[in-house]
């Protein structure tokens, strides 16, 4: 096995086999001819010189690419269109006069990338869906399971493991929304010429107006679209590309949250992500159980959010009708972005189907901290037997600083109850204390929010797209 060139870590390590072939050559190149063979159907059937017999010989060599006459015409013309016209033509000679007929480099170009696109957002779809459906799982069942809130990664009041997970979902929800809407807007380029006057079809059809809006709107819906965009220059608009990768980074961003918070739980041992009985965490410390997925997760969401100013710095670079320095970056920036959000879904998908729950820690955990939150009830039953209120809070002040002290200089247990239970103005007894201490008491709302949630939100989306659905798996019950 010879390993002497450069490979991209996205097609050798990350990325689907099935988002690789979306922006693989095969894919690129077959597409150019469904597109000539397009535009040659539409000039035929508006009157244009073009016969049956040229576009069945199109049809038959449509999914053919000779991709060494191709580079030997490109390294002659230095041209890639006009090399792949030859490749084509050579493969139909029939039909060699009419292929591109009236088109500039842009009518392949640029149509097929937001093709492209377009296929990559529906299989990013796919991923968003199933990854939706695994949380929403995760977050049914750990819906009632009380767990420490954190603001500041501080311990606050409590939430449940559950409805920490709604919160993840609800990102993805608003991405999913968002592909949703980028992929109904997109519209090809059409047939608009070199400057997108349409010059040359209006040339090819005498001066006929009509011809030329029918053929761009036979040439979309050929290929699948509602229309073409009302105007362009020799390219369609590059604010394009930046609101598509606007997109991507959105999911990167949700998926390097839901990744940080796992990396947090699991050092705190309460959650871990999946783990092989055969996975070796650290090639020097046996024992370790590091969370690489989600690691991997946070690596490639940075370099999608950065990624992501590749086409806003581009679009706005662009001179009149067109300029070059957008080809380079494109061919590079665009497919990647890809390539690494459907590497980021299927590492999400794969953890959000098999999160590990501690709960014993987690209850140890929220003991820890529960007698500070618990003070109010407390204090609120002690005055109910006669105790005077704002004595008793000075007095849990005190108790509280002493407390925490001794947790954090001497690394004991929180002995708050015990000091509160010790102090007669309180007139209460350890069990009568420790009876404040039910954490689901102090979950507020969670439970209901996440059932809520999951029936007004989630379930929804998930009937919407149950064609979607990974069936090999139990899902949320739409």
């Amino acid at each position: 096995m010879t390993k002497n060139t450069y490979e991209s870590p996205l097609c050798s390590r990350y990325a689907s086999a099935e988002m690789q072939y979306i922006f693989s050559p095969d894919k690129k190149f077959t597409t150019w001819h469904r597109l000539w063979i397009a535009l040659a159907r539409a000039e035929m059937k508006l009157g244009l010189p073009v016969t049956q017999e040229q576009i069945d010989e199109m049809e038959v060599h449509r999914d053919e690419v000779d991709y060494e006459y191709a580079a030997e015409m490109e390294k002659k013309l230095r041209h890639d269109v006009m090399a792949h016209v030859h490749a084509y033509g050579r493969q139909c000679p029939k039909a060699m006069p009419i292929i591109h007929l009236g088109a500039t480099s842009c009518y392949v170009g640029d149509n097929t990338d937001i093709i492209l696109m377009k296929e990559g957002l529906e299989l990013v779809r796919r991923e968003l869906v199933n990854t939706i459906d695994r949380l929403s799982v995760f977050a049914d069942t750990y819906k009632d399971v009380p767990t420490l809130g954190f603001t500041h990664f501080q311990p606050a009041q409590l939430t449940t493991v559950g409805k920490r997970a709604t919160l993840w979902i609800n990102d993805l929800l608003v991405d999913l929304a968002e592909v949703d809407y980028r992929i109904s807007t997109l519209k090809l380029l059409g047939s608009k010429g070199t400057t997108g006057t349409q010059a040359s079809f209006l040339e090819l059809f005498d001066g006929d107006d009509e011809k030329c809006r029918q053929l761009e709107q036979m040439i979309a819906e050929e290929m699948g679209f509602p229309a073409c965009v009302p105007v362009s220059g020799q390219t369609y608009s590059r604010k394009t590309d930046a609101l598509v990768l606007s997109t991507l980074s959105g999911i990167a961003q949700s998926a390097g949250k839901f990744a940080t918070d796992m990396r947090l739980l699991s050092h705190l041992k309460e959650c871990e992500e999946p783990f092989e009985q055969n996975q070796i965490g650290s090639s020097a410390m046996p024992y370790k159980r590091n969370p690489m997925r989600c690691e991997r997760i946070c690596s490639l969401a940075r370099y999608v959010i950065l990624d992501a100013e590749n086409p806003a710095m581009t679009a706005y670079n662009q001179w009149f009708e067109r300029t070059l320095d957008d080809s380079a970056n494109k061919r590079i920036s665009i497919p990647e972005a890809f390539l690494a959000v459907d590497a980021i879904l299927n590492i999400y998908e794969n953890v959000a189907s098999g999160i590990k729950v501690y709960p014993k820690v987690i209850a140890a955990h929220i003991q820890n901290e529960l007698p500070f939150m618990a003070t109010e009830n407390i204090m609120m039953d002690a005055v109910k037997r006669g105790g005077d209120r704002q004595a008793l809070h000075e007095r849990i002040r005190v108790h509280s600083i002493a407390a925490g002290a001794v947790v954090k200089e001497e690394g004991l247990p929180n002995d708050l109850v015990t000091r509160i239970a010790g102090d007669p103005a309180f007139g209460l007894t350890e069990a009568e204390i420790s009876a404040h201490l039910d954490a689901r008491a102090y979950v507020g709302r969670a439970p209901q929010q996440v059932t809520e949630f999951l029936d007004g939100e989630v379930r929804p989306v998930l009937a919407k797209y149950r064609g979607l659905l990974d069936t090999s798996r139990p899902e949320l019950k739409v």
